[in-house]
């Protein structure tokens, strides 16, 4: 009887312990915020001040967006200001180019240029997977910016462009995907890439399978991994350094980057329960 009670007191310290080191990434997001590797005020000079000499241009001047719609890349009326915002302040004349990647562009791209990952773009339940999807492969193979289309530009994106990859910082924790840069190949997008396969899995809410596999609590996890590894060096357009954009530089303030329109329209039903749940 003893020797029954030891092993099934063994048996689950054993599973315990197995549940607890596949969730310790994402618990220890809670009191990871990235202050160590942040975008400072400081070196974000003041909107429209032509006196600061920029440091050294590493991402290349391309704005990638996504949409799902075919239809003479047409995107909704509510997101055009947005849209526009960002294409009249990054003008071919400044010598940035534009991309907006919609589903025949995105499968035409993956099909020619990552055909290892086809299958499992194609079997995604959800069009927001893609959209997520591309938007990493677009980064490694060509650089830039990414941004989602309801956020619109406030000032020039060129400070962001001093550093060889970006991603911005959400409240209470973890990181986003709707907007980040990178140069090409960056070896962190270059890992987020070759996991997406490992991360396809199909949860009971679709809110969660999408936020899982290719969202923002994927990437998050991704970031965690890197940053925990030791490999988040580098500042140089060689280096895996990751550097951090803060809330109050993201939107908000007059000297922040992006506004925000009204968005996430791929959200379905559960998210109402889980903002229920963990309300803002």
């Amino acid at each position: 009887m003893r020797r029954a009670i030891i092993i099934f007191l063994l048996f689950n310290v054993f599973f315990f312990t197995i549940v607890l080191h596949s969730i310790w990434t994402l618990l220890s997001l809670l009191w990871v915020d990235g202050q160590a590797d942040a975008i400072s005020r400081a070196e974000l000079f003041d909107p429209g001040n032509s006196t600061i000499e920029l440091p050294g241009q590493m991402i290349p001047r391309i704005i990638h967006q996504t949409w799902i719609n075919d239809v003479n890349e047409s995107i909704p009326s509510i997101w055009n200001a947005a849209q526009q915002s960002c294409i009249d302040m990054h003008d071919k004349a400044s010598g940035w180019e534009y991309k907006l990647w919609t589903s025949s562009k995105s499968r035409e791209f993956i099909a020619q240029e990552y055909s290892w990952f086809l299958d499992t773009f194609d079997q995604y339940d959800y069009n927001i997977q893609r959209a997520d999807a591309i938007r990493y492969f677009a980064l490694v193979y060509y650089g830039g910016i990414y941004i989602d289309l309801d956020d619109g530009c406030k000032r020039s994106l060129e400070p962001l462009l001093s550093y060889p990859a970006w991603l911005r910082k959400t409240k209470p924790t973890g990181i986003s995907n709707d907007a980040m840069g990178a140069v090409a190949g960056h070896p962190f997008f270059v890992e987020v890439i070759d996991s997406l396969p490992k991360y396809n899995r199909r949860w009971v809410l679709p809110y969660i399978s999408v936020m899982a596999s290719t969202g923002p609590l994927f990437l998050s996890i991704m970031w965690r991994q890197w940053d925990a590894s030791g490999r988040n060096v580098g500042d140089n357009a060689d280096g895996a350094r990751i550097r951090i954009l803060q809330p109050d530089e993201y939107h908000q303030n007059p000297w922040s980057f992006f506004s925000i329109y009204r968005g996430n329209s791929w959200h379905e039903k559960d998210v109402q329960v889980i903002l229920w749940v963990c309300p803002s």
